[in-house]
């Protein structure tokens, strides 16, 4: 068995897991990562992010160009009936894929003397102002710090018994990319029955297709081609994409109980980042940026922890304060359009509405995307 003394545990190697890797590293601290698949690997996810990331970014000398990612500009929204309805993006964004961005973040993070382990946390316990992780392996790690990014859904969830891990999720994400016709600067989000589905561009000019569906809606046909071509493809959006577009992964990604109910990001002394804090909704397209800069807020504190200019309390009620100044709104208003689009006359309503209002649609991305991210330092 072996103990490791690292500064800073981080479980969970994704988007917000990476970053707070690099950026507490940056200012000195040993930090050690803890994920459970190898580099590179697909995830299911959206891949589109909001340009308010990119300050950000560049504080931590991630150079996102060197990815070759695309420039989106437009939002074309469109209900089950195929009404659409196109915006500007206030800030813009870019597409890239998991699959390139996290192994970049994951070399960035090594070349800063980060340790990254494969492996699966089992326990956390915290005593005397003290974690210890208890890892698969055997292995043992004690710190003053750990950082949840284990994603939407995880066993330390229900090892935890956080309240949301005890309820059943009815939601179901499906994504795979193609090759195909498809604008460089837009991203779609085109509603069909039972869920709603992301399709933009990423690097090497590939198509990322991503939809979120309810499960009772998906188990009524017999695998996902057959989904797609008679509910997907009923928005005639969709339709048109998926007939002349070609499937390059073998078999498209899945994952279930996909929960978008209230997390607290603050549990047993763990800052809890990204999708582990609180997920929302896809149509509202920022989840990735989200988890980006909930790692710069979870960083800041716990470095102002580290260097004795703050309490451990202090530290969990400055990071919960300044997540929810961020975010809880945004989740807010997420979680009440998802209840919107989940009803088909509800969202065409809404759509027609927008049609005969379109200034709405811009304040609608407003409420639920950031401003840039403000570098301190």
């Amino acid at each position: 068995m072996t103990d490791l003394t690292p500064q800073i545990t981080i479980i969970g190697g994704g988007l917000a897991g990476l970053t707070s890797a690099i950026h507490l590293s940056k200012l000195g601290f040993s930090v050690v990562v803890i994920e459970k698949n190898s580099y590179p690997k697909h995830k299911v996810c959206g891949e589109y992010i909001s340009n308010e990331v990119l300050p950000y970014f560049k504080w931590l000398n991630v150079d996102i160009e060197a990815l070759k990612p695309t420039h989106i500009k437009t939002l074309k929204f469109s209900s089950e009936s195929g009404k659409e309805i196109e915006t500007k993006l206030p800030l813009g964004g870019f597409g890239v894929s998991r699959y390139i961005l996290d192994e970049a973040l994951y070399l960035k993070a090594l070349s800063q003397n980060c340790i990254v382990l494969e492996d699966l946390v089992n326990e956390v316990h915290y005593e005397n102002d003290h974690f210890e992780v208890k890892l698969n392996s055997g292995k043992i790690l004690k710190s003053k710090i750990v950082l949840g990014a284990f994603g939407k859904r995880s066993n330390l969830d229900l090892n935890m018994k956080r309240d949301f891990s005890q309820n059943k999720s009815p939601w179901l994400a499906v994504k795979s990319h193609y090759s195909g016709s498809f604008p460089e600067d837009v991203v779609g989000l085109h509603k069909f029955k039972g869920g709603y589905c992301g399709v933009s561009k990423v690097e090497n000019d590939e198509i990322n297709i991503c939809y979120l569906t309810n499960f009772k809606s998906f188990k009524e046909h017999k695998n996902i081609e057959d989904f797609q071509e008679n509910v997907v493809s009923g928005n005639p959006h969709l339709k048109k994409i998926l007939k002349n577009s070609v499937q390059i992964f073998e078999k498209p990604l899945t994952i279930s109980q996909v929960s978008f109910e209230k997390k607290k990001n603050v549990e047993n002394h763990i800052l809890m980042l990204g999708d582990t804090a609180g997920l929302i909704h896809p149509l509202c397209g920022n989840g990735m940026a989200m988890a980006i800069h909930s790692a710069k807020l979870a960083s800041e504190q716990v470095e102002n922890f580290l260097t004795e200019k703050i309490s451990r309390e202090e530290m969990e009620k400055k990071y919960s304060e300044n997540w929810n100044l961020n975010f809880k709104k945004r989740l807010h208003y997420g979680r009440m359009l998802g209840k919107i689009f989940e009803n088909s006359a509800l969202s065409e309503t809404l759509t027609k509405l927008i049609t005969y209002f379109p200034f709405m649609l811009p304040l609608i991305i407003k409420k639920t995307h950031g401003k840039e991210i403000v570098i301190n330092k």
